[in-house]
């Protein structure tokens, strides 16, 4: 009798273990172009907070399509402001944790070792040209959004008649920074972010501010989100993961909670 009650105790002990466990870890869907600087912020909170970030990182568009179907996340980051609405719209999101925390920059890259110098981007500036015979890669102008933010910027600038037969598309932003570094592509069109943290390539040339909407990236706990995305929204704007974020040269937006 003594061993089926010791049975029974430690079978009813696990149980309650298990839940602990899992509030211990988060899931975090993050915009390609946060990676090298999330993974940092996500490390210093697993230190800080005794709680392990896992992210998955792709194109914000398909992950809003992701946690619609039910992936499971705790946070939702965006490098727009329109798959967050959508989000929100949809009813995937937690609406009072929502929070415009970073800002970026478009800019338009080429391989390291290309020969072309700055480009002055304005009215009526000529890609296609610049590119030769090569493409100018950009996230998919219909979903992702750095290919939404250059079509725009294009369009304001005139350009986009002459660059959109050049143009080629990724899945992801992180996508087309590649085929820029590998040299199969001679242009670019990413974050200054990206740019930053990729050796091969350079920037050649700065959208201006105003040939597009604000680049915002707004996060938010999911709907579904543990307990636990609380604390992690509210370390995404602590000092010490500002500093991170500005050291890869994201703007941090929201006011510092410490």
């Amino acid at each position: 009798m003594f061993a089926s009650m010791f049975l029974v105790a430690t079978v009813f002990l696990g149980v309650l273990a298990t839940p602990a466990v899992a509030q211990d870890t988060l899931t975090v869907f993050a915009a390609a172009s946060l990676k090298n600087a999330l993974d940092d912020v996500d490390a210093d909170f697993a230190k800080a907070a005794g709680i392990k970030v896992t992210a998955s990182y792709a194109a914000s568009s398909a992950l809003a399509k992701q946690i619609e179907q039910g992936a499971p996340a705790d946070v939702f980051a965006s490098a727009d402001v329109d798959w967050m609405d959508y989000a929100q719209q949809k009813m995937l999101i937690k609406d009072d944790t929502r929070v415009n925390l970073l800002g970026n920059r478009l800019v338009l890259i080429a391989p390291k070792t290309s020969r072309l110098g700055n480009v002055t981007i304005g009215p009526g500036v000529d890609l296609a040209a610049l590119a030769g015979d090569g493409r100018i890669v950009t996230g998919d102008v219909r979903a992702v959004p750095v290919g939404r933010y250059a079509k725009v910027a294009l369009e304001k600038l005139g350009a986009w008649p002459k660059a959109a037969p050049k143009m080629a598309m990724t899945e992801n932003v992180r996508a087309a920074l590649a085929l820029v570094a590998r040299g199969e592509a001679p242009l670019g069109i990413v974050y200054e972010t990206d740019a930053k943290v990729e050796p091969g390539v350079k920037i050649v040339g700065t959208f201006p501010a105003d040939s597009h909407p604000p680049i915002l990236y707004p996060f938010a706990a999911t709907a579904a989100a543990k307990p636990q995305a609380a604390r992690y929204l509210a370390f995404l704007r602590s000092a010490a993961a500002k500093n991170v974020f500005e050291r890869y040269g994201f703007s941090a937006l929201a006011k510092p909670t410490s």
